[in-house]
């Protein structure tokens, strides 16, 4: 929306909100980074029966067929069956890799389906490594908790690109040429080249279906084939798209969808990419203010002082790599996705004061490992495909029309109120060099008729600035907006009771929070 990943404001970032989104809001980065248990009870047992009323003939296969659940290290596990191109249903099927944990409670309400943002972040990896930080205790008691790959994810039938050197190559080798001239876009550009060159001869003919749309069709397809008459959804970061689409497409099948951290549909990928670079300028501002408090803070004097300084070690890093240990060589893109990851929670801010101490005595390994986090890269490998399922999404979601009028306005606007980010935030869009053109429409989503619609928003959240939160409630005919007033990404499950409340009340009670509460 994670990431979310920011769109660079000179059309689309190459490098944006979070490969693991929600993962990324949660986890503390402290020496192990990843160091979550997997919870839950097996208690595998076939499906109830599928809900295929009104079903169209040609779709009733998919929307009738039974799962057959298995044990998966304490969770129950399927893989369901949905057509590659809804609008024909003929024409080849994809899996789709679904895992649930089962209600605690005797008398559960439903399946609740999650999302964790991305695009491209996994939902089965969510609830199996950690479930107790994507729902709390309450919802855990009384729903079966369902995290899904989406399409073109993870273990679902994939999008593939390359392999983990090529992938090396592609996110952090430095361009030969000088930043913002002609001959760095076109070296940009040609590595976008090949990479989506790779995507479409390695993802056996998927590209052209990898769509939010065709994703919240899936959806559909799984509140049926779990037996559901309505869908009970939880979305994070780029989730909220995913469930303002779904709420779009079938408003009269909305039962509760709560959208945490939430995307402004009616946005184009330009405003995306601008607004974001403002709100992780706004972000790095906070963290200085925090920093400055500690002793340990490798800046001094005022929050203006500790940026102007932090400008000049990325300065210092683009004209000077720094070499790693593994032969990768930390420029200043890489330190922006380094500090990028930090800034998605306030847990992280203290590794990002060390590493960005060590970059400066010359040690970039605490950067990188922020980096990889970034990327879900551990020992050299990728440990997910999220990256390149996150290109497919975007480049099939948001069109490429901005002119160079709207390009020049907007990297205008990030010049003077981002002032830090900005001259590593702007680049060739990677979508022109995509096999197949946007199908998707950015426009206002009101799902007139929809059960009410959770909208949370965080008014410092860099990845997903508050604004859209604003936006997105109201446009929906059945808006809630819940402010949560803080830093970091998404609001539900961080710490603030008074969120906490207003959204397992309305997902597990069905009574919805009053609309614009405040929680402090």
């Amino acid at each position: 929306m994670n990431e979310s990943r920011p769109r660079r404001a000179s059309r689309r970032a190459r490098a944006a909100a979070f490969v693991a989104g929600l993962a990324a809001a949660s986890v503390a980065l402290t020496g192990c980074l990843y160091a979550l248990i997997p919870e839950g009870t097996a208690r595998p047992s076939a499906s109830r029966t599928p809900d295929s009323a009104g079903v169209p003939a040609e779709l009733a296969p998919f929307y009738e067929q039974t799962l057959a659940w298995e044990d998966c290290d304490g969770f129950d596990c399927t893989m369901v069956t949905a057509p590659l191109d809804w609008s024909d249903p003929a024409a080849g099927e994809i899996e789709l890799s679904v895992i649930r944990s089962r209600a605690e409670s005797a008398d559960p309400v439903g399946s609740l389906l999650t999302n964790p943002g991305g695009p491209g972040a996994s939902g089965v990896a969510l609830i199996r490594d950690s479930l107790s930080f994507a729902v709390g205790d309450a919802v855990r008691d009384r729903f079966d908790v369902i995290g899904f790959d989406p399409r073109g994810v993870g273990e679902s039938t994939a999008v593939r690109c390359l392999d983990a050197a090529e992938m090396d190559a592609y996110l952090f080798d430095i361009p030969q040429a000088q930043r913002g001239t002609d001959a760095w876009a076109a070296e940009l550009l040609e590595g976008h080249r090949s990479f989506a060159e790779a995507c479409e001869a390695n993802s056996d003919g998927i590209l052209p279906y990898i769509t939010t749309e065709n994703a919240a069709r899936d959806m559909d397809l799984l509140r049926a084939v779990l037996g559901d008459r309505e869908l009970y959804y939880l979305g994070y970061s780029y989730g909220t798209f995913l469930g303002a689409t779904y709420a779009k497409l079938f408003p009269e099948r909305v039962g509760r969808l709560v959208l945490d951290g939430a995307i402004d549909p009616s946005v184009s990928g330009l405003d995306v990419g601008t607004t974001q670079g403002v709100g992780f300028e706004s972000a790095l501002r906070a963290y200085m203010a925090d920093c400055l408090e500690d002793d340990q803070c490798p800046f001094r004097g005022t929050v203006d002082d500790a940026m102007a300084d932090l400008g000049t070690l990325l300065a210092t890093v683009d004209r000077t790599p720094i070499p790693n240990s593994d032969g990768r060589m930390l420029g200043a893109d890489a330190l922006m996705t380094a500090i990028i990851a930090a800034l998605y929670s306030p847990d992280s801010w203290t590794f990002l004061s060390s590493a960005l101490a060590d970059a400066m005595a010359g040690d970039p390994e605490a950067a990188f490992l922020l980096a990889d986090f970034y990327y879900n890269r551990e020992g050299g490998q990728y440990l997910d495909n999220s990256t390149e399922a996150f290109r497919a999404y975007n480049c099939m979601d948001y069109p490429v029309d901005s002119s160079p009028e709207e390009e020049a306005a907007a990297q205008a606007l990030l010049d003077a109120e981002a002032p830090t980010v900005a001259p590593y935030w702007a680049g060739p869009d990677p979508c022109e060099e995509w096999p197949y053109p946007a199908s998707g429409v950015r426009e206002p989503i009101a799902a007139e008729g929809a059960a009410p619609i959770v909208v949370v928003g965080t008014t410092n959240d860099p990845a997903t600035p508050y604004e859209w939160s604003v936006s997105l409630a109201e446009q929906l005919e059945s808006g809630v907006l819940v402010t949560r007033v803080g830093e970091g990404h998404t609001g539900y499950n961080k710490g603030n009771a008074c969120v906490d409340q207003a959204v397992e009340s309305y997902l597990v009670d069905g009574a919805a929070p009053e609309d614009g509460l405040r929680c402090e």
